[in-house]
């Protein structure tokens, strides 16, 4: 049952991952439906596109890391693993330079910087510890640098949510600039404290290089 609702939630959240990060892409051309709030920011020009470029590579990529089908096939796992550290790279080193400027102002500014800062610490943390073949703790710290992500899932998710409470546009962009990575890290720290010392039901047992 455990196993069935593990599966279950994964591949809704791989669907998610993949149609978030197709539709954003369009931000890496400037075309089709663009957030006016985004284009807003001073630094938009180019650093949204740079930022959705890595992003939504790092999404498309990340969740299917997990699957052991993948992680059997090492060199695949490896050179996935590459595209979607250098993604998140890109995505989080433009995040702190968008943060600054958004029009959402100072708090969300934090919000999205703090974002950037543990998003990028989690992802190098994981890429060292491949590079030192110790892939358990590898695989806690991808855990916890997908579950960053995410957050980009999580946050247009919540975004309807806080006109529906009454809250106006950027009243609800401040906060979601908050709700949209904070509870997905405290998920993935409970996950891994549950599964502290067994290995989580969607990896492989069989180590593999990151």
């Amino acid at each position: 049952m455990n196993t069935w609702i593990s599966r279950s939630l994964w591949s809704l959240g791989a669907v998610l991952s993949v149609a978030v990060a197709l539709f954003s892409y369009r931000y890496v051309v400037f075309a089709g439906l663009l957030a006016d709030n985004v284009m807003a920011n001073l630094m938009a020009r180019p650093w949204i596109a740079v930022h959705a470029g890595g992003a939504s590579t790092a999404l498309l990529v990340g969740a299917f890391q997990l699957l052991p089908a993948i992680r059997r096939r090492r060199a695949m796992h490896r050179w996935l693993g590459r595209l979607y550290a250098a993604g998140c790279v890109v995505g989080g080193v433009a995040a702190l330079v968008l943060a600054p400027t958004t029009t959402a102002g100072p708090l969300a500014s934090v919000g999205f910087a703090l974002l950037g800062v543990i998003w990028l610490g989690t992802t190098v943390q994981a890429w060292r510890l491949a590079r030192a073949r110790r892939f358990d703790e590898h695989r806690r710290w991808m855990i916890r640098s997908f579950a960053l992500t995410f957050a980009a899932v999580t946050l247009r998710l919540y975004l309807p949510i806080g006109p529906v409470l009454g809250m106006d546009f950027m009243q609800s962009y401040v906060l979601v600039s908050w709700l949209s990575w904070g509870p997905n890290l405290l998920a993935a720290e409970l996950y891994l404290r549950r599964h502290r010392g067994i290995r989580p039901l969607l990896t492989n047992p069989v180590s593999s290089a990151g």
